[in-house]
């Protein structure tokens, strides 16, 4: 007998008690809700989605920035037993299309700064019928696609009394969610999570490292897409009757500094990649005021830059690990007893284990291939049974990051199993080389890949991006990497670039470093 449990009563429920309904649920740029508000606008909206046809277990395609609209439309489908998904702004047409036809969504809700790829997009999906713009005017469709205002599509359920006739009876394993891959190693893939699996990581992760309470204010640079970002921007201050702060900008550090300042916010959550921007931008230090704690994840945080924001600003930062098949972090440091360098331990709720290529775990201090087990991993990858098999594997995920493990049991990242290099017969850690990098005063970002050489064999090659004001020295940068690490780990060459590639959501694409590494090799 299945038990009745929807995640939008449990992100909600502040707005049913009278000490929280008065509460500031979402606020930033793009506007101000209570969570009485915001629960009547749920309301109207999945009332309004109903009338347009949207059906329990559909899907609903969400092409939107961050802000109360967004916020809410993901809340209104789940409340109606669809599928919310949520996708990168930074698509272009072609690919929204791709994705459109993969979810077979029919409803599309498109925020105005992204009107051009949208329409591209719908152009060419004959599945899709319904279009619903926010904040600006619609565009041309094709026939028999209908497209109206977002304000519309509220006032349709908001006509309706704001009322479901018939809520949709949804149950733990119910589908709520379908967050696409970020794609930084192959075709986006859209991981299928469970009602419960929002319940799971706001009582692992959001409770037991974050300790998040109704006093919390929650900034993210993630987005809303992104499983990092929906997590800590809408499941977690939600569920705590916290407030999230929601801005739609794309991040800059100049523009993250006035969001700290005018919202003052108390957990701050980032990438390596964006820590890094935020020092070499020289952010001043009272922006982060009234933070009580940064996160970062998406990627390893090298110690050195860890010692460099909190000697700066003063701020405990966690580093952890998730990944958008997980939902969000199950490895992390702890307040209080971080361990520079490291991805600290398994969050309450999580199983580890580190498995050699037999599949058989490995040793204390021995390399082997992260797999995490728990309640909030997807189910698989939709329509993608061949890939789901090799990643889903039973009770665990594999991740595809090769770690270690310490004696007292913090885990160390040395990189993506695909992205490890051979260096003379000898295994090298991307990361590691990347750390000692950001150690040189003149380096603000590192990246190493492996290219071939004049033989065939991949040697490690580092792009570098200076700290503002310097001069990185390519010769130097390899004698400072030779000085602190084995002599085979240094970098063959270095390369001095202005920025290196990342995706929407901060992730650094190996894949287009590499490209272009070895484009400014030939280059020579």
């Amino acid at each position: 007998m299945m038990t009745p449990f929807n995640a939008c009563d449990l992100l909600l429920r502040s707005a049913r008690r009278p000490e929280g309904a008065a509460r500031t649920a979402i606020t930033g740029p793009a506007g101000e809700l209570t969570y009485a508000e915001l629960d009547e606008l749920v309301g109207h909206l999945a009332a309004g989605l109903q009338a347009w046809g949207l059906r329990p277990e559909e899907r609903v395609m969400l092409f939107m920035p961050d802000g109360p609209s967004m916020a809410a439309a993901v809340l209104a489908a789940m409340r109606l037993g669809a599928v919310p998904v949520p996708v990168s702004t930074m698509l272009t047409g072609p690919e929204l299309a791709a994705l459109l036809a993969d979810s077979r969504a029919r409803i599309l809700l498109v925020g105005e700064p992204f009107t051009a790829a949208a329409e591209a997009a719908v152009a060419q999906t004959p599945t899709v019928s319904w279009v619903a713009v926010d904040g600006g005017p619609g565009f041309p469709v094709p026939p028999g696609v209908r497209l109206r205002p977002f304000a519309e599509l509220v006032e349709d359920g908001r006509r309706r009394g704001g009322e479901l006739v018939d809520p949709y009876l949804t149950c733990e394993d119910s589908c709520a969610l379908w967050l696409y891959t970020s794609g930084t190693t192959g075709t986006p893939k859209a991981a299928m999570h469970r009602h419960a699996a929002i319940r799971h990581v706001v009582e692992g992760y959001a409770r037991h490292v974050l300790r998040i309470t109704a006093e919390d204010r929650c900034y993210s640079i993630a987005k809303l897409f992104f499983a990092y970002g929906i997590g800590n921007s809408l499941f977690f201050p939600l569920a705590a009757g916290a407030t999230t702060i929601l801005d739609p900008a794309r991040p800059t550090p100049q523009g993250v500094a006035e969001r700290l300042v005018e919202h003052r916010p108390t957990l701050f959550f980032a990438v390596p990649t964006f820590y890094a921007a935020l020092l070499n931008a020289e952010v001043p230090r009272e922006a982060f005021a009234s933070v009580r704690l940064a996160v970062s994840a998406g990627e390893p945080l090298p110690a050195e830059l860890y010692h460099r924001f909190t000697e700066r600003y003063g701020v405990e930062l966690l580093d952890g690990i998730g990944s958008t098949e997980a939902l969000h972090i199950f490895l992390s440091n702890r307040p209080g007893e971080v361990r520079p360098g490291t991805t600290g331990t398994p969050v309450p709720g999580y199983r580890v284990r580190l498995v050699d290529e037999h599949g058989r775990d490995v040793a204390p201090g021995t390399p082997g291939t992260l797999l995490v087990g728990g309640e909030s991993i997807a189910t698989g990858y939709w329509a993608q049974t061949a890939v789901t098999r090799q990643v889903f594997q039973g009770e665990w995920l594999r991740t595809g990051d090769t770690y270690v493990r310490s004696e007292d049991g913090y885990y160390t990242c040395l990189g993506r199993t695909g992205d490890m290099l051979k260096a003379g017969g000898i295994w090298v850690s991307p990361a590691e080389v990347e750390a000692r990098l950001l150690e040189h005063p003149s380096v603000a970002m590192a990246a190493v890949v492996g290219v071939p050489d004049g033989d065939g064999l991949d040697k490690p090659v580092a792009c570098v991006v200076p700290r503002e004001g310097t001069a990185a020295d390519p010769a130097e940068l390899i004698e400072f990497c030779r000085a602190g690490l084995a002599s085979f780990k240094r970098p063959r060459e270095v390369l001095i670039v202005e920025e290196l590639p990342t995706t929407a959501t901060g992730k650094l694409q190996r894949h287009i470093v590499r490209r272009q590494a070895a484009a400014l090799l030939a280059a020579r």
